[in-house]
């Protein structure tokens, strides 16, 4: 096992694992419950951590981690119903219009 890298919360971390194993990388989430005794280390070593089971797939698993933190934000407005929608998103809450383009 390797690790990958520290996670802000334990959400992001969930959600980094399991963008992984999607993709084929066999990763888990450690320390996911470690943030109830950050007053007692340090905040940092408090952190959620994601583990790769197979660290032959440490490089590929570094770039769709890259790749998901670089995902585009944008602003646009829906044809269907005017609403602003910004962010990643490609189809719009209200009416679920698609992203014009």
């Amino acid at each position: 096992m390797r690790r990958l890298d520290l996670a802000p919360n334990l959400a992001i971390a969930t959600l980094w694992a399991d963008w992984l194993c999607q993709c084929g990388i066999e990763a888990t989430v450690q320390r996911a419950f470690s943030s109830s005794i950050a007053g007692q280390i340090p905040p940092d070593q408090a952190l959620p951590e994601v583990w790769l089971v197979d660290e032959q797939h440490y490089e590929r698993a570094r770039a769709l981690l890259d790749e998901l933190r670089a995902r585009p934000s944008r602003q646009w407005w829906c044809r269907g119903c005017g609403e602003c929608i910004e962010g990643g998103f490609e189809q719009c809450w209200n009416c679920g219009a698609m992203m014009p383009g």
